[in-house]
């Protein structure tokens, strides 16, 4: 029987203040427990919260990005709720009257370019810690994280699948590092993702959502919403109910569990926070912001697929992060149009190859990118053949020194003289009479034998171009 599956996302991105949304205590990651806490953030009384300038203008610089609306008054109102890590009782978020409102973002599918709407982002403060570890049966707090700036961004429910919902968590997390709110950084808690998922039949009102809470990883959030479909689905096959409920996904058992049956806002009893005025944002701040913001990956992958002439799937690949753009566009203004295409074959193929396999980034990369230039400047120029240039590269990587210097270093420069590769290719012919012969009766793959063992006695040095053309002429 057909279900139909409906998905929507809410996304707690940490912004890149060095100090917390209503305190100067410090953001950095790792520190001993309890020592970035001040006395706001552990609601001392009397204690009152200051508004971080940082990370409002994050805010609007997202909304900027996504086509929203800008709030020009919002407010910020107390979430009322009682856990261990909440020192306060209650959360500073936004409800009635967000920063951001709407928007939508482009994400690529199986089936094409699919646009998810944006519901809202509003600003709010994190919780802290709870720690169930080595605590001898007990548990800890760490209110360091209390007080954290998050813009929770809030999506419609317009995803269908597992395969939707990640394709926009990726799309999501590369556009607040690309307009740098947020460092992406998921193993650190940066960027995780609530999933509200429900089925039903074709055509009939939405279902009873399950929202699964603090997915840290893509996988790990294809994993629980492919998990989720499964049991609602079959829970309803087998004649019983969907209960609205918040839930954990155990990656180790690779399903969901129950942790409470799920709130609505009324439950939080939202009021405006007496503490906090309403937040003004003026026209000219906002132009302010709209003129420091950098090009975005839509406007970029235009233009550069119009300027270096490359197909729009080399454009996309280019613009997945502001960093590999900027990688690529070093190296193409060193090359130059006509060698583009090159280079974005080096940086899709060998470079991004080895930077996977090394699990590094490419800002990470032990190769610049004007050193990466004069590489693939000598393939351009035929100082070496492509083949010659992996070896360079794996030195390059290795530390070893330029291109140049590598090629000097260690003989590499290509073959181009056609009197030196001539006395090769007859050579070869004269060792390999029957594969001259069966090349001469038709068989192509012959030919492919030759210019291989050409390229051989060369050392891989002769220019592959040369190689075919005189080789071709040799047998007629």
């Amino acid at each position: 029987m057909n279900w139909e599956v409906v998905i929507g996302l809410e996304t707690h991105t940490q912004l890149s203040t060095q100090s917390k949304i209503f305190s100067d205590a410090s953001t950095a990651f790792g520190a001993a427990p309890n020592t970035q806490a001040s006395v706001v953030d552990v609601a001392l009384p009397g204690s009152l919260p200051v508004l971080n300038k940082g990370a409002v203008e994050r805010a609007i610089r997202f909304g900027l990005a996504v086509g929203a609306t800008i709030n020009r008054r919002s407010i910020f109102a107390r979430k009322n709720y009682f856990y261990p890590d909440l020192p306060k009782g209650y959360q500073i978020s936004q409800y009635e009257l967000p920063v951001v409102l709407g928007g939508s973002l482009s994400i690529q599918t199986k089936d094409g370019e699919k646009i998810v709407r944006l519901t809202r982002a509003h600003l709010e403060e994190d919780a802290g810690k709870s720690l169930h570890e080595d605590f001898h049966g007990m548990s800890g707090i760490d209110l360091n994280r209390a007080g954290t700036p998050l813009l929770e961004i809030v999506s419609e429910p317009d995803m269908h699948s597992a395969d939707e919902a990640v394709a926009y968590a990726k799309a999501l997390h590369s556009l607040v590092r690309w307009i740098d709110i947020c460092d992406g950084n998921m193993q650190e808690g940066s960027f995780r993702c609530d999933a509200n998922v429900s089925v039903r039949r074709p055509g009939a009102p939405l279902g009873t959502r399950r929202e699964i809470k603090n997915l840290n990883s893509f996988r790990f959030l294809q994993q629980a919403i492919e998990y989720e479909i499964k049991w609602q689905i079959e829970t309803l096959e087998d004649g019983g109910k969907i209960q609205q409920a918040t839930v954990l996904f155990d990656p180790d058992k690779g399903e969901t569990r129950m942790m409470r049956t799920k709130e609505d806002a009324h439950d939080y009893r939202y009021f405006p926070d007496p503490d906090l005025l309403p937040l003004e944002i003026s026209e000219q701040w906002k132009e302010e912001i709209r003129g420091r913001m950098p090009e975005l990956p839509d406007e970029m992958r235009g233009r550069i697929r119009t300027e270096y002439d490359l197909t729009e799937y080399d454009a996309k690949v280019l613009t997945q992060s502001r960093e590999i753009a900027s990688y690529f566009e070093t190296i193409a203004k060193k090359l130059g149009r006509v060698h583009a295409k090159l280079a974005a074959n080096w940086v899709m193929g060998e470079l991004s190859g080895r930077l996977n396999r090394e699990e590094v980034e490419i800002a990470e990369s032990p190769i610049q990118a004007d050193a990466f230039a004069g590489l693939v400047q000598r393939v351009a120029d035929g100082t070496i053949s492509g083949k010659i240039a992996k070896e360079v590269f794996d030195a390059m990587w290795a530390g070893e020194g330029s291109a140049d210097e590598i090629i000097e270093r260690r003989g590499l420069k290509q073959i181009s003289d056609s009197g030196a590769i001539e006395k090769i290719v007859d050579q070869v012919i004269a060792a390999n009479a029957q594969q001259v012969a069966d090349y001469r009766s038709g068989k192509e793959k012959a030919f492919n034998s030759l210019v291989g063992q050409v390229m051989k006695a060369s050392q891989g040095k002769a220019n592959p171009a040369q190689v075919n053309g005189i080789l071709k002429k040799k047998l007629g």
